[in-house]
């Protein structure tokens, strides 16, 4: 089993900046990705930002820009950087992982972190 920690959401004025980290802990044999979705109230959750552990990133286009991510490999995190917040960006960030183990792929998912942009 695998278990993914955030931290770092809060409230933050628009135009502000927070950073979100998540650590992968468990059987984590090899990790194929680690990425970072939101969901805002009554809207599907949504992908922010993903990068592989080759480190090619891939951003939803309303955060490109301004959102970075990072993973660091030894110790199986991954940051965001969010600068320039928006209101829009206020909802719930949950860390997300593909973990293989031989043949086998499985995706894990973190608690959630609120993350407010007030105006």
């Amino acid at each position: 089993q695998v278990r993914l920690e955030e931290s770092g959401g809060g409230l933050v004025q628009a135009g502000g900046s927070l950073r979100l980290s998540c650590a992968a802990s468990g059987s984590v044999f090899a990790i194929n990705y680690m990425g970072w979705y939101r969901q805002a109230p009554g809207k599907q959750r949504e992908l922010v930002a993903r990068i592989t552990s080759g480190g090619s990133t891939n951003y939803a286009d309303s955060v490109k820009g301004r959102f970075t991510i990072s993973m660091v490999n030894a110790k199986n995190t991954v940051d965001l950087q969010m600068n320039s917040l928006k209101p829009e960006d206020t909802a719930v960030y949950y860390c997300n992982a593909l973990v293989s183990r031989g043949l086998e792929l499985n995706a894990y998912w973190g608690q959630g972190t609120q993350v407010t942009v007030s105006s």
